[in-house]
C-alpha cells in the first residue's frame, strides 16, 4: 500500500505540521507524493520544518503562519495554500495545546486556553475548508487527531478531554451529514508518543513516564512512524468507504485500563501457583 505514489498530487494542509507528530505525517505524505502546506503560529520553526522537509524528501512543501483561534486568519491561511497549490484536497487537524493539573487549580481562561485552540480552531478550519469544497463540488477528506481519553474522559487533564470529544464529535457528526457531498471525515486517537513539545508537559518526569508504560500491553510508547502511516492510510483513496471513525492507536492502552481484572498483570507466576493450589484443595 504504502508505494511512492500512494498520494501523488494530493495537497494535504496539517495544521501544527512543523513539529511532532504534525512533522511526522507531514514528512510521510511528502515521502508517499502529496503536496504538503504546513501552518503555525511560530513563523520560524516552520519555515526551517518545510526547508528541512522538502530537502530530505524532494518534495514541494509551502509554509504558512496561522492562529487557528482566530477565523480571519484561518480564511488567510487557506488563501495562501489555494494561491500556492491551487487547491486544498486533505486538512488535517492537528494543532493542540495540552498540559497536567487538577482541574480545581485551573481559571476559566486555562479553560480557554486549551479549547479555543484544539476545539473552536478544529471547527475554524474545518469549516473554511468544509464550505470551500461544498460549494465549489469539490470532494475532500479530514482528519482530526484526537486522543484516547476524548472517547473515556480523563482527570487531571480536563481541558482537552473537553475538547477532544468535542472535535470526536464534529468528526462524526459531519461525517454523517457531508457524505453525500463526497467528503469524508475521521479521527486518529493516539496513546503515548512522545514529542518534544507536548511531553515535556504531559510526562515532566521520568517517574510519571514510566507510570504510563506500564499501563500499556505492548510494553512501549509508540513511534511517530507507526502514527504517520496511519494517517497517510486514513487520508488515502484505499480508505474511501472509511468515515466518522475513531481510529485508537495506543498499544492497548485503553482496553488494559478499561479491563476491571487486568491489573492482575502485577500476579507473580509463584502467586498464580499458589491461587490454583488453593481453588483446586477448595
Amino acid at each position: 500500500m504504502f508505494q511512492p505514489d500512494l498520494l501523488k498530487d494530493k495537497v494535504i494542509l496539517v495544521t501544527g505540521g512543523g513539529t511532532g507528530l504534525g512533522r511526522a505525517m507531514s514528512t510521510r505524505f511528502l515521502e508517499l507524493g502529496a503536496k504538503v502546506a504546513i501552518a503555525s503560529r511560530r513563523v520560524e520553526v516552520i519555515a526551517q520544518a518545510a526547508q528541512e522537509m522538502a530537502e530530505q524528501t524532494g518534495g514541494q512543501v509551502f509554509a504558512t503562519p496561522v492562529d487557528v483561534r482566530d477565523p480571519e486568519g484561518v480564511k488567510g491561511m487557506v488563501d495562501a495554500v489555494e494561491a500556492h497549490f491551487g487547491r486544498v484536497d486533505v486538512l488535517v487537524n492537528n494543532a493542540a495545546g495540552n498540559f497536567i493539573s487538577p482541574t480545581e487549580r485551573l481559571s476559566h481562561r486555562a479553560f480557554d486556553a486549551v479549547l479555543n485552540i484544539v476545539l473552536h480552531g478544529t471547527v475554524y478550519c474545518t469549516l473554511e475548508v468544509g464550505k470551500r469544497w461544498i460549494a465549489r463540488g469539490q470532494k475532500g477528506v479530514m482528519l482530526n487527531i484526537a486522543t484516547t481519553y476524548a472517547l473515556s474522559g480523563s482527570g487531571y487533564v480536563v481541558p482537552s478531554a473537553t475538547a477532544k470529544a468535542g472535535v470526536v464529535a464534529l468528526t462524526k457528526s459531519l461525517a454523517a451529514e457531508w457524505g453525500k457531498y463526497g467528503i469524508r471525515l475521521n479521527a486518529i486517537a493516539p496513546g503515548p508518543f512522545p514529542t518534544e513539545g507536548a511531553w515535556s508537559r504531559l510526562m515532566p518526569t521520568p517517574e510519571i513516564a514510566r507510570l504510563f508504560e506500564k499501563r500499556i500491553p505492548l510494553g512501549r510508547v509508540g513511534e511517530h512512524t507507526e502514527l504517520a502511516n496511519l494517517a497517510a492510510y486514513l487520508v488515502s483513496d484505499y480508505a474511501g468507504f472509511i468515515t466518522g471513525d475513531v481510529v485508537l492507536i495506543d498499544g492497548g492502552e485503553t482496553v488494559w485500563g478499561a479491563g476491571e481484572f487486568n491489573v492482575l498483570d502485577a500476579v507473580t507466576k509463584e502467586q498464580w501457583d499458589a491461587l490454583e493450589a488453593l481453588r483446586k484443595k477448595g
